[in-house]
């Protein structure tokens, strides 16, 4: 009998040995995660906007070049894609206005509302580039350029774009 309950009983002093030992190495952890910004680290989030602003300047760069074919417009008509220039050039802008805020700023949180903002353009944009079938080098711009808005969305907690 009694060694019947001598071994669940080491069992259970085991596992509670290992709990106590495993709490200290999650209450650093924890304390690490607290000390952190919610924004990340500033160098990595300017990083992240100067990235953006020059991947959205090659976008625009790259719609306009196939603008200025043609091909796109006989193809689509020119109403709809001289909108998606037109919104591509609001998110450029956007985008510079951030990384001019960026070098001024005094926290972090005050370029929240202007990168909501550049997410919202880019919310349009998203939904014309899922809908149509442009030359791949504009696609390619495109992804790369919603990768980095992403990231920036997860930064400052926002939605991301899909």
């Amino acid at each position: 009998m009694r060694n019947r309950l001598l071994k669940p009983f080491v069992a259970l002093t085991t596992c509670c040995l290992m709990l106590v030992l495993a709490a200290p190495g999650f209450a650093q952890w924890r304390e690490r995660e607290r000390d952190r910004s919610p924004y990340g680290d500033r160098v990595n989030i300017d990083r992240l906007i100067r990235q953006a602003e020059n991947r959205s300047d090659q976008f625009v760069a790259a719609l306009e070049q196939r603008n200025n074919n043609g091909l796109i417009e006989r193809i689509f008509g020119g109403d709809r894609l001289g909108a998606l220039t037109a919104r591509a050039h609001e998110l450029e802008s956007q985008l510079n206005t951030i990384r001019q805020e960026s070098f001024g700023r005094g926290n972090d949180y005050d370029l929240r509302p202007s990168v909501r903002n550049a997410l919202s353009i880019a919310e349009d944009i998203n939904r014309s580039m899922q809908y149509r079938r442009l030359n791949p080098v504009i696609e390619r711009q495109w992804s790369m350029l919603r990768s980095d808005l992403n990231m920036l969305a997860r930064a400052y907690n926002l939605r991301q774009l899909s």
